[in-house]
Parts: C-alpha cells; structure tokens; sequence
C-alpha cells in the first residue's frame, strides 16, 4: 500500500503542476492566435482546469473501474462547490456581477436535473453519454457567442488582467504539449495507485472516487479560485467553479457512458446524486443576486463548509457500514 500511497501522491503532484501549465500552453496559444481574453477564459481555461477529471474518467473507464469516474465527476462538484468556494468564502467574500455568470447559474441547475432524469433508470447508458457530450458541445458554443458579443461584461476585464505574459508561439506549443504529455501519464499513474488502494482497504472505487481522486484533482480549482479571491476578481472566482462544474457533469460523465456503460454503482442515485443537485440548487440560491447583485458571505461559505463535512461523514458511515 505504501507503494500506491507514494502513486497516488506523485499522480496529484504531477496533475496538478501539467494541469496548470496546461492552461498557460493553451492560453498562451489562444493569445497568439488573436482570441478574445473572454473567450479563452470560458472556454479554453475552462475546459483546461477539467483536464484531469477527464483524463482520470478515461483511464478509469479503460481499465474497468467506471466507479472511480463517476465517483470523480460528482465528487468533484460537491467538492468545488461545499469545500472550495466555502473556503473561499470564509477568506474573502465574493461579489457577483458578471452577467454570464448569472445565466452560467441556472444553466448548471439544469444540467442536474438532465442528470437526474437520464440516471433514474440506473443505468448509465451509450445515449446518455451521447446526449451529454452533445450538451457539452451546445454549451460551450454559446459561451463563445456569450464570450464574443459580452464585450463589457466584468469578467472581460479580470480575465484580461490574469492572463499570462505574452509567449512566442514555438514555447507556447511546447508548453502545450509536454503538459498534455505530463498530464496523461500522472492520471494513468493516480488511477493505478487508487485503484490499487481500494482493493486494499476493500472499498468501492466509487468511494475512493468520491473521496481521494475528487479532492485532489479539485486542488487546481482550490488554489485558483483563492488566487482570484485575493486579487479582487470575484467574478473569475466563482466562474472557475461553475464552469468546472458544467464541464464535469457533461464532458467527465460522458466518458464513462461511452467507454464502459452499464449499470450504476450502488448508492450514487440514493446518495451521491441527491448531494451534488442539493449544492447545486444551493449555490443558486445562496449566489445568484435575485434583486442585485450575488454575494457569498463568510456565514454561507460556513455553510457550503458544514456540508462537506457532513457529506464526507455520510461516505465515511457508508464505507464502514460496508
């Protein structure tokens, strides 16, 4: 077990740090290319810091444990949602005024509701999968027309502000593609070491899914969204999150739906569905700004934080009780 703990803990190391030079290549590509600053920021940072969960999902689903993907895309959001933006919040407030964000908001709680209809059944089928990875490509073309016409809208701006110092394009594609590199190995590395550990101590890899592999891959929006906090762009802070969110529900659920389709693991509709639509409806609620503009306090990142412990209790008795 020592030997898939040190796996497991290289795998994060060297997730985390592709992860983030990942979104540089990327952007600095972007950049290079004449992209709107906004643009990059939704679509291309977005989809860059759900890079992990992605190829966690594929290597996962691969090998024939669609539990530990599952697990990662829902643990993922509950994670992000109660134990990162709740830290977040505690540190420093957060301030809503993006409008795209505000329509970024109720877009994700449909998205659950998607889920919810398209997982009743228990299974988790090829047409699932299919129909989330059509959502993922819908969505993602109206935050490029979002990103091209909300010329003025606040988030411009931040993004403008955080993104990297200009790079001449060989280093940029270099930068590209020893991450991408980096990044496929240290997820088939995490994998393998977690896989390992949940035969050991004889849990599901739902479990570990839910638990070891969402925290950590979850770090990179961790680090981020404190980041942004602190350099006043709350509206980037918040966006991390939601747009992860979205693109964990469609893009890292389709992969297991169309690599390894089949049944559910046992206690992911009664539990681990319930948790993650309940924090989704609770960030709406608590975020969204109904008669101005969305704030996050210090007592509702309290709040988002007391769900996570809770949450985690509720794995903890399940695993045990197991």
């Amino acid at each position: 077990m020592l030997i898939d703990s040190l796996a497991i803990l290289a795998g994060f190391a060297l997730l985390i740090w592709s992860a983030d030079k990942f979104v540089d290549g990327a952007s600095a590509v972007a950049q290079n290319l004449k992209v709107a600053p906004l643009l990059i920021g939704l679509v291309i940072v977005g989809f860059g810091t759900s890079a992990p969960e992605m190829l966690v999902a594929a290597f996962a689903s691969y090998e024939g444990s669609p539990g530990l993907a599952i697990g990662n895309a829902l643990g993922s959001n509950i994670t992000n949602i109660a134990l990162v933006l709740g830290t977040t919040a505690l540190i420093v407030p957060l301030h809503v005024h993006s409008g795209i964000l505000k329509r970024e908001m109720p877009i994700l709680t449909a998205i659950m509701a998607v889920i919810l209809i398209l997982l009743y059944d228990r299974e988790l089928s090829v047409i699932d999968g299919l129909i989330l990875a059509i959502g993922l490509v819908l969505v993602m073309t109206w935050l490029s027309r979002q990103a091209l016409k909300e010329t003025t809208d606040p988030m411009s701006a931040e993004f403008e502000q955080e993104l990297t110092p200009p790079m001449p394009m060989p280093k940029a594609s270099l930068t590209l593609l020893v991450s991408l590199l980096v990044l496929l190995a240290s997820s088939r590395l995490l994998v393998w070491g977690a896989t390992n550990i949940a035969v050991e101590l004889g849990v599901s890899d739902l479990i570990i899914g839910l638990t070891i592999v969402a925290i950590g891959t979850s770090l990179p929006e961790l680090a981020a969204t404190i980041m942004s906090a602190y350099k006043k762009e709350h509206d980037i802070a918040l966006g991390n999150i939601i747009g992860s969110n979205i693109f964990n529900m469609l893009g890292v659920m389709a992969i297991p739906a169309l690599m390894a389709p089949g049944r559910l693991p046992e206690g992911v509709l009664e539990r681990d569905l319930p948790w993650t639509i309940g924090l989704t409806l609770l960030l709406f609620l608590l975020a969204y700004g109904f008669k101005s503009a969305g704030y996050l306090s210090r007592f509702k990142g309290a709040i988002f934080l007391s769900c996570f412990i809770a949450y985690e209790t509720v794995l903890y008795l399940s695993a045990t009780a197991g």
